[in-house]
């Protein structure tokens, strides 16, 4: 059986005790490099815990998968630059055929541009074309010592590619390394369609999906709980913040239970 992390009830990352959080991880944190906005949402998502539970090092071979607006790699990139190195894998067509008519393109466009802002910061980013079920060859060097995601399966699931990405997490690692996963948390029983509705995923699920591409679940962790979300909401996960979904029709309410409630889960390869 999975070792299961201590639980806690939802909150700030001073949950996780400051000794436990390396001092070059907590610096990146609370670097001048992130987005107040970005800063904002730590409440929800836990960064010190969350990666120091995942087992993050300075000197790791890190790839995240589909970085979105780059939340997390504001992190990891100056975490990770001394010593380390981090590969973002972008859900482009290597880069080639990006135009602004284009919504998740145009986001592409904006993370390159945060890239290139601040190259002490980003300068060792490599950046790698994930699209699957092309562009899925994102195997570092030597092989990654880590993958990261966050909050995106259920987004390879509307287009049926959750096995050819958990398949591709699988080949961009050492045999050991490490997987990370958060992601918005269904209800035990929820079915397939219902969570590609509503966003939010089972559990078994994605352990399902990981012990496929032939990953060892090791242990699981409540620090991304939030007991508030019954995960009922009229527009799903999107429902609430940051997205708010339904605009100003029971913002208060859905502003009071905060981000989703999300598991976080940490695989090894075999």
């Amino acid at each position: 059986a999975p070792s299961v992390a201590a639980s806690a009830p939802p909150g700030s990352d001073a949950r996780a005790t400051a000794d436990a959080i390396p001092s070059d991880l907590l610096s990146a944190i609370n670097g001048d490099q992130r987005t107040p906005a970005f800063r904002q949402r730590d409440i929800y998502r836990h960064p010190a815990a969350t990666l120091t539970f995942f087992g993050v090092r300075p000197d790791m071979k890190v790839v995240e998968i589909w970085p979105g607006n780059g939340w997390y790699t504001e992190i990891l990139a100056p975490y990770l630059n001394p010593h380390g190195l981090l590969y973002e894998a972008e859900p482009a067509d290597a880069g080639t055929r990006v135009t602004a008519a284009n919504a998740s393109q145009r986001g592409q466009v904006a993370f390159s541009q945060k890239l290139a802002s601040r190259p002490a910061t980003y300068g060792k980013v490599v950046a790698v074309p994930f699209s699957p079920p092309g562009f899925t060859d994102i195997r570092p060097p030597g092989g990654a010592d880590m993958v990261l995601t966050f909050r995106n399966i259920h987004d390879w699931m509307k287009t049926g590619t959750t096995d050819a990405v958990f398949q591709a997490m699988a080949r961009a690692l050492k045999p050991g390394g490490i997987l990370g996963v958060v992601e918005h948390r269904a209800r035990p029983g929820t079915s397939l369609q219902q969570m590609i509705d509503s966003g939010y995923v089972t559990e078994q699920y994605v352990i399902d999906e990981a012990q496929r591409a032939g990953f060892r679940l090791v242990a699981q962790s409540e620090i991304n709980a939030n007991p508030k979300d019954d995960t009922q909401h009229p527009h799903g996960v999107w429902s609430l913040p940051p997205s708010y979904a339904g605009g100003d029709v029971d913002r208060e309410s859905f502003t009071a239970i905060g981000e989703s409630d999300r598991m976080t889960l940490k695989f090894v390869k075999r």
